[in-house]
């Protein structure tokens, strides 16, 4: 009888600590799958730039806001002063007063007999907030100040979400009266920029004309309502103005609409060939190119499915347009806004996916593709500019395409946070699940889930990070991907290595999650503020870094990662 009784003690606990074992391990639904990835640590493919450096916004005004500073620092110090911000409205009219869609200097005015009057107080403060936070500007040369539009009437509009887009196109998408009178704009305000932050600072900058001009024409509502050569016209006296006050500064263009087609053609060609308006000689000068990139999410069947195929395409052709120019072939490449869609400020059921790991893992896929593409071709990447900030004073996770929400950093933050932890140089990985380039320039991640890999390397830390993400098209539930990752070539004097595990998915630096989980408070506390605080950071899945072993160069580790999660796993030896 003792003896049963003690033996049916030790079962209960064995069966206790059995269940304690059990609950620690990951979750695995019954249809998950499998995924090798293989990592090869001495397939060096080149420098891995890093091109997620670039952010902008219509909206320049939030960028001295409460809001706007933080997110701001959070930017630049993932990489401090190399970081770009590119944004709307800086040369626009008006009092500085933020509003969706639309944002304001009064840089320009004149007197009354009709002599320039230039007030920089604004757009100092603006790029002030950005070079204090170790950000600089990519300064866009627009929009048309009231007094110098051919059109100046209705000036400002009251465009809310809902409303037509069209009705954002108003007196600042015009031509100038005077294209003197803009030159000179333009130069008093380089001149006045290399006074106050120096030369050596300006150099750094990117300065480029206008914004997708080629949406619009003349009598045609639009980013520039004016013909194709208005807009040559209006470029050149731009950047006579710019390379009058600074001659070697950094200059470009046109950040068309998507790859801009003809239009683009015809712009490269005015730039490499044509009479220059402003100064009668042959081209103006093209230090960088840019066009723009967007996907195209629709709402089907109650859940969003993405496009990221049209964003890739769109990627591809603005590629092989550049490649065209022989001149053009190693000239540096900005994206001058990537992005899954193409309106931050719109809301709607198409738009919902913004605030959770849709979008963070589409940017985990999209990115790595922009590598790839401009690999195929051969060119110069420079940067894929993520048009994406925050919304000041808007109601928490509003569901606008954004970094942040009320100062929160969002899942697609901490997406770009991994990104700021990779190494200088790429090397190979190859996974079995992953969906080829080809197939997803074809028809997109309609069919079986992308499980992709992006590795890099640092020799001098002695450091390999590994980016994998698990991202389909469709914002549906679906399986996890049960991961062996495995790395080959790591130095043969190793025996040991420390892991480092960061995530991003439904449980892990996901501040959007948490809000869901308190009732979606419209006004948090300031403890629960304080806790969407700390579920905003990127989070380490494990407490501490683990140690693996390597075995003649050799190692493994194996994880679960479900639908729309993203895995960084970092190596380190000493």
């Amino acid at each position: 009888m003792f003896f049963s009784i003690e033996f049916s003690a030790l079962h209960r606990l064995a069966w206790a600590v059995l269940a304690v074992l059990i609950a620690q391990l990951p979750v695995v639904a019954d249809d998950s799958f499998p995924v090798t990835i293989r990592i090869d640590a001495s397939k060096n493919l080149g420098q891995l730039k890093p091109i997620w450096r670039f952010f902008g916004a219509d909206e320049p005004n939030y960028t001295t806001m409460k809001d706007g500073q933080k997110l701001l620092s959070d930017l630049g110090s993932l990489r401090p002063n190399e970081v770009f911000f590119r944004t709307h409205n800086l040369l626009t009219s008006g009092d500085g007063t933020p509003a969706l869609k639309w944002g304001s200097t009064d840089v320009y005015s004149e007197d009354k007999n009709g002599n320039p009057i230039y007030n920089w107080k604004i757009v100092d403060g603006i790029f002030d907030s950005l070079l204090q936070r170790g950000v600089r500007p990519y300064a866009q040369i627009g929009f048309m100040p009231q007094l110098l539009s051919t059109h100046p009437e209705p000036y400002r509009h009251n465009w809310r979400p809902g409303m037509p887009y069209e009705d954002v196109f108003t007196g600042w998408t015009y031509p100038p009266k005077d294209y003197d009178k803009w030159s000179e704009l333009v130069y008093q305000w380089v001149k006045h920029c290399v006074d106050r932050y120096g030369q050596e600072e300006v150099e750094t900058w990117y300065w480029q004309t206008w914004n997708e001009a080629n949406i619009g024409g003349t009598n045609r509502p639009g980013y520039f309502t004016g013909s194709e050569d208005e807009f040559h016209r209006l470029h050149d006296y731009a950047i006579a103005g710019v390379r009058r006050a600074l001659p070697t500064a950094r200059v470009g263009g046109p950040d068309s609409a998507g790859s801009g087609g003809n239009w683009s053609r015809n712009f490269f060609e005015h730039c490499l060939h044509g009479t220059n308006y402003a100064t009668g000689e042959i081209g103006s000068p093209l230090d960088f190119v840019s066009f723009h990139a967007k996907g195209s999410p629709e709402y089907v069947d109650d859940h969003v499915r993405m496009g990221i195929a049209n964003q890739l395409r769109t990627i591809d052709e603005g590629f092989r347009i550049v490649a065209s120019f022989p001149e053009l072939k190693s000239t540096p490449i900005v994206i001058g806004e990537s992005d899954p869609e193409g309106c931050a400020a719109c809301q709607g059921p198409r738009f919902s996916y913004r605030n959770g790991t849709m979008y963070s893992s589409y940017t985990a896929a999209s990115f790595a593709r922009k590598h790839d593409l401009a690999e195929r071709h051969d060119l110069n990447l420079a940067g894929a500019l993520s048009w994406s900030f925050t919304f000041e004073d808007q109601p928490y996770f509003a569901g606008f395409r954004q970094l942040a929400s009320n100062g929160i950093a969002l899942p697609v933050l901490n997406v770009i946070r991994m990104f700021g932890r990779m190494g200088i140089d790429r090397i190979a990985a190859e996974s079995d699940h992953t969906v080829s380039l080809d197939d997803i320039l074809r028809s997109g991640v309609r069919q079986s889930a992308d499980v992709g890999a992006l590795a890099s390397v640092d020799q001098s830390e002695k450091r390999i990070t590994v980016m994998v993400w698990h991202y389909h098209d469709d914002d549906l539930v679906g399986p996890s991907a049960v991961i062996d990752l495995a790395f080959t070539n790591l130095p043969n004097d190793i025996s040991t290595a420390e892991l480092t595990h960061h995530r991003v998915d439904d449980q892990h630096s996901n501040a959007y999650a948490t809000w869901i989980k308190m009732g979606s408070p419209v006004a948090p506390s300031n403890r629960q503020y304080r806790q969407l605080q700390q579920s905003s950071e990127l989070a380490i899945l494990t407490d501490s870094a683990d140690s693996i072993a390597v075995d003649h160069g050799s190692a493994k580790i194996k994880f679960t990662l479900p639908r729309q999660g993203v895995s960084l796993a970092t190596l380190q030896w000493k």
